[in-house]
C-alpha cells in the first residue's frame, strides 16, 4: 500500500469536529439527561416536605384553637347556665381527648408550648419545628378564644359569677403566688411525665389508648388542682382568655411554671429513666412527636 493511501484512510477514520458535535447532539435527543431528572425530583422532593411541615403546623394550629374554644365552653358558668368545677375538669379532658384523637396523626396534638419544650429536650422535635409549633399554639390558643367570644353573648362571657371573663386561670384567694408556682410546677411535671413515657422507646407497642390517657390525665390533673389555680399546665391556654379580656394579673405563673416543669422533668427523665439507645437518632420533624 502507498504512502498516499495510508494518509487517505486515516483521515477517513477519523472523525470531523463538526461529525462529532453532530453526533454528541444526537445523542442528546435520544437520551433524556439524567441530571436534569435528578434536579426534578429534587425540588419535588424538597416541596413535599415543605408542604408536610406547613400541614403539621396548621394541624397544631387547628387542634390548639379546638382546645380553646371547646374546653373554655365548658367553663362557661352565669346564674342561669350552671357549671361546677366537676363538669370544667372533665370537660378539658374530653376535649384533649378529642383533639388528640383528631390530630394526634397530623401534628402530635403538643396542644402547649410546654409539651412542645418536653419533646425537644427529649429530641422528638428539631428547634425550628419547636418554634413553629409554638408559633401555631398561641396563634390557635388566640383564634379558639376569639371564636367563644363571636358564639357567645357578653354578658355570658363576663357574667356576675366570672367578671372578668370565662375560662381566666388565676390564683384563688388565700393561696399565697408562691404555692401557686409550685402547685403549677408540681402538676405540670406529672402531665410531661406522662409524655415522656409515652414517648420512651419502651412504650412504643402500646400507642392505642393514648387519647383516652390524656384526656383522663388532664381530667384528674384539672380536678385537683383546678379550684387553687385554674390547673392551666399550658401557657397557651391561659394567654389566649388574658389578652382577649385583658386581664394579666399574676399571668407570669402560667408561664414560668409550666416550661419550667418541662425543661426539668424532661432531662430528668431523659437523663435518668430513659434508655439511651435512640438519644444518637436525628429529632423527627413531624407528626410522630405525639404525646
Amino acid at each position: 500500500m502507498s504512502q498516499q493511501q495510508q494518509q487517505q484512510q486515516q483521515q477517513q477514520s477519523v472523525p470531523t469536529i463538526a461529525a462529532l458535535l453532530n453526533q454528541q447532539l444526537h445523542r442528546g435527543e435520544q437520551q433524556p439527561p439524567s441530571s436534569k431528572f435528578q434536579l426534578s425530583e429534587k425540588k419535588m422532593i424538597k416541596r413535599s416536605l415543605v408542604l408536610d411541615k406547613v400541614c403539621i403546623i396548621f394541624g397544631e394550629l387547628i387542634a390548639t384553637a379546638f382546645l380553646i374554644y371547646l374546653g373554655c365552653m365548658g367553663c362557661v358558668q352565669t346564674t342561669v347556665i350552671v357549671n361546677s368545677h366537676i363538669q370544667s375538669a372533665i370537660s378539658f379532658g374530653f376535649v384533649v381527648l378529642i383533639c388528640i384523637q383528631c390530630f394526634g396523626c397530623v401534628s402530635g396534638a403538643h396542644l402547649n408550648p410546654a409539651v412542645t419544650l418536653a419533646s425537644y429536650v427529649y429530641r422528638q422535635i428539631s428547634l425550628p419545628m419547636a418554634l413553629a409549633f409554638f408559633v401555631a399554639q398561641m396563634l390557635g390558643a388566640f383564634i379558639g378564644y376569639g371564636l367563644l367570644k363571636a358564639s357567645l353573648p357578653d354578658n355570658i362571657i363576663c357574667s356576675s359569677i366570672t367578671p372578668q371573663g370565662a375560662c381566666l386561670t388565676t390564683v384563688a384567694s388565700g393561696v399565697a403566688i408562691w404555692q401557686a408556682v409550685l402547685i403549677e410546677f408540681l402538676i405540670t411535671c406529672v402531665l410531661i411525665t406522662i409524655c415522656c413515657g409515652v414517648w420512651d422507646p419502651r412504650n412504643a407497642k402500646f400507642q392505642d389508648s393514648v387519647p383516652v390517657r390524656f384526656g383522663l390525665a388532664i381530667a384528674c390533673l384539672s380536678l385537683t388542682a383546678g379550684q387553687f389555680t385554674g390547673a392551666s399546665m399550658n401557657p397557651a391556654r391561659s394567654f389566649a382568655p388574658a389578652v382577649w379580656n385583658n386581664a394579666w394579673e399574676n399571668h407570669w405563673v402560667y408561664w414560668v411554671s409550666p416550661l419550667a416543669a418541662a425543661l426539668v422533668t424532661s432531662l430528668v427523665y431523659k437523663h435518668v429513666f430513659r434508655r439511651q439507645v435512640n438519644d444518637a437518632e436525628k429529632p423527627i420533624e413531624g407528626n410522630e412527636s405525639q404525646p
